[in-house]
């Protein structure tokens, strides 16, 4: 419940509580802009660039694949996060009509668990940002601590942090990117050798699979907005242009570099002025802590949806700035984000076509009694496969099951398979034929009830 003096221009405090409508488009674009530039995003471009580790793409082909990958994801985005402005739930909280309360826990659970790890990823890096920054003066514990504290704060005021952004950071930031696209263009690029376009869906899978992280989020902060359009429209334009001037930027680096993943901030850290702009990108970075800080607060209130939101957010806070303590590299970064992008991607297909074509608009119930939906889990789980099959990842024992899955049912996907695509549509697909079978079973119980109705 809220209160008189409750600040009605805040999120609420608990989950049964209806949320203002008070961010507009560029309060939205700005935030989505200010999460598509990442320091991770920079080194991330690496991926990007050579996602198989063997030939590299040429830059055309790496940048066609950012495009590629980012757009698509960010629509894959925005259609959740459209759904979260229209139902005004937040995401987790919404799936409850997508699977039934209960098996809405399992995504929940799933998010909880990717939100504290992101938000630990994105405190190291802000650590190794400032070690950068500072020739390695200020210790890894003080950065880790000043950075989630602010994070912290800004999870617990989340809406003014997204205003505050939108005023202060975002100019700064288009500022820092701008100064650093001219200087890093002003230096000749190295000439790549023995390039190939086979890993061309690989760096567009590993592209998306940022974007798509994104997904189990997106209505946290959407369910804000004052229109389902102005929601879609902020994620799409918002995040495809930041995530690709960062990851722009970041192949460029690498190129100078060397090709030198380690070194790519001392290419931002070399041009004139560098440590300045630098420094904005290094401050700016706390959105991403702040966001994932807060999403798994809202994740929890599926859980309990009575527990003040406030509490939720400061005891992830400590938790996550407590993880990120002993952290010092995130080596397993791609491979983490493989195995969200399996999880979400078909998530996205499944949720989106349930709600725009099935029962949806009309007939989901998100309430805490919510029923179950368990034929719902089917395209989750049969898109999850088939992401696996076609990206088993890299983590030594999971990629070793489904790689002899991959030999006993004879599927061995060449450079033309996109998992993350594939994921998509086949979920899509077997939702639809849900959806449809639903349609007609309704429509059945209905004429079947007319003549006693009429009697």
């Amino acid at each position: 419940m809220t209160t008189a003096s409750q600040d009605r221009r805040e999120a609420p405090l608990v989950l049964d509580t209806q949320p203002p409508r008070t961010l507009g488009f560029t309060d939205q674009a700005a935030f989505w802009l200010n999460l598509g530039v990442s320091l991770i995003g920079f080194s991330g471009a690496a991926v990007a660039l050579n996602p198989t580790g063997d030939a590299p793409l040429p830059i055309a082909g790496a940048l066609l694949a950012v495009v590629l990958g980012t757009v698509v994801g960010a629509v894959m985005v925005a259609g959740p996060g459209a759904i979260g402005a229209r139902t005004g739930a937040p995401a987790m909280a919404m799936l409850r009509g997508l699977f039934g309360t209960r098996f809405s826990y399992l995504p929940t659970v799933a998010n909880i668990v990717q939100c504290i790890g992101w938000g630990v990823f994105e405190l190291t890096v802000i650590a190794l940002g400032v070690k950068a920054l500072t020739d390695d003066k200020v210790p890894h514990a003080i950065a880790i601590i000043a950075a989630g504290a602010l994070s912290t704060a800004m999870a617990i005021w989340p809406l003014k942090s997204v205003r505050w952004l939108r005023k202060y950071v975002s100019v700064a930031v288009a500022i820092a990117m701008v100064y650093f696209t001219v200087q890093l263009l002003r230096q000749p690029i190295p000439e790549q050798t023995g390039t190939s376009w086979t890993g061309f869906w690989p760096s567009v899978d590993a592209t998306l699979a940022v974007s798509i992280s994104f997904v189990p989020l997106a209505a946290d902060y959407t369910r804000h907005s004052r229109s389902a359009r102005t929601a879609a429209g902020a994620t799409v334009v918002g995040y495809s242009v930041a995530q690709t001037w960062c990851y722009l930027l970041g192949i460029i680096a690498i190129l100078q570099a060397g090709g030198d993943v380690d070194k790519i901030f001392d290419t931002f850290l070399g041009v004139t002025a560098g440590w300045l702009f630098f420094a904005v990108l290094v401050l700016r970075e706390t959105d991403q802590s702040f966001a994932n800080i807060y999403s798994t607060a809202m994740s929890i209130q599926n859980l309990t949806p009575r527990i003040d939101r406030r509490f939720l957010a400061a005891g992830i806070g400590v938790l996550v700035t407590a993880l990120a303590l002993p952290v010092r590299d995130f080596d397993s970064y791609a491979n983490f984000l493989y195995l969200i992008g399996s999880v979400f991607v078909p998530l996205s297909a499944v949720l989106i076509v349930d709600y725009f074509f099935g029962r949806g608009r009309t007939r989901w119930n998100l309430d805490q009694s919510s029923p179950a939906r368990p034929l719902m889990l089917l395209p989750w789980v049969a898109g999850f496969v088939i992401y696996q099959l076609f990206n088993p990842g890299y983590i030594g024992w999971w990629a070793n099951f489904w790689i002899k899955v991959q030999d006993r049912l004879g599927v061995h996907p060449g450079w033309w398979s996109s998992a993350s695509l594939f994921s998509f549509l086949l979920a899509a697909a077997i939702t639809a034929v849900i959806v449809v079978i639903e349609r007609r079973s309704d429509t059945t119980a209905r004429l079947s009830t007319t003549p006693s109705d009429a009697a």
